[in-house]
């Protein structure tokens, strides 16, 4: 069975993630900044919200790179200690240096934070120098899942690379695809790469913005014809 993460920003959108029956959701704030940190109030009502699925709380201080200050560091080991005792959270972390490979003295200091809860290493690894190496370093590191589009761009155009990465990870940590995935391509995208997981937005506009659908959410599971 692939699993199906939904990426949301409120308290709807996860009960709609839920409620279709995806398996995870990363729960994010400032979508249009690439995704921040959601506040303490916006976990606390997604987990009060919802019952079954697993909740990936994104760790990031702010927009743009990837580079963090042991400032930012010690930001976010706070939000993670502060979001640890919730049920059913795990986390979705980076960090690279200048040179473009994993940082890992500072995602050892967030990991140590994170006790058994599931890691995610987010997109942050599309931006790597050497993909096959960070993959490396992160499974010896004990991340649970790199979330990735088998490059910049979207999870179409990265599908060789994709399939490498699930070749070389070899069950070590699972090779999350996202990008662009949406109904009309999972299934072609999860045939051709072997990818366990796939993650997308799901979104449609309501109301003069942007909101999770539950069709799309529906759609993806139907296209994917294991549940």
């Amino acid at each position: 069975m692939t699993l199906v993460e939904i990426c949301v920003d409120d308290v709807d959108g996860a009960r709609i993630a839920e409620a279709c029956g995806a398996d995870r959701i990363e729960l994010c704030a400032d979508l249009l900044e690439g995704g921040i940190t959601p506040s303490h109030g916006m976990l606390d009502a997604v987990v009060g919200a919802t019952s079954r699925v697993g909740v990936q709380v994104l760790i990031r201080p702010r927009g743009g790179d990837f580079v963090y200050s042991a400032d930012e560091v010690r930001v976010m080991r706070f939000d993670i200690r502060t979001f640890a005792r919730y049920p059913r959270v795990g986390f979705v972390l980076s960090g690279l240096t200048p040179s473009g490979r994993v940082d890992v003295p500072a995602l050892s200091e967030l990991l140590a934070e994170c006790g058994g809860a599931p890691v995610t290493f987010s997109r942050a690894f599309d931006q790597v120098d050497d993909q096959f190496e960070a993959l490396d370093t992160l499974a010896g590191l004990g991340v649970r899942r790199v979330l990735t589009g088998g490059g910049p761009g979207t999870a179409a155009e990265g599908r060789d690379r994709l399939r490498a990465l699930v070749e070389h990870a070899d069950g070590r940590l699972a090779v999350l695809a996202g990008g662009s995935v949406r109904s009309p391509n999972v299934a072609a995208l999860v045939a051709h790469t072997g990818v366990p997981e796939v993650h997308l937005r799901a979104m449609a506009p309501v109301g003069g913005r942007d909101r999770t659908s539950a069709d799309e959410v529906r759609a993806v599971l139907t296209a994917l014809g294991d549940r």
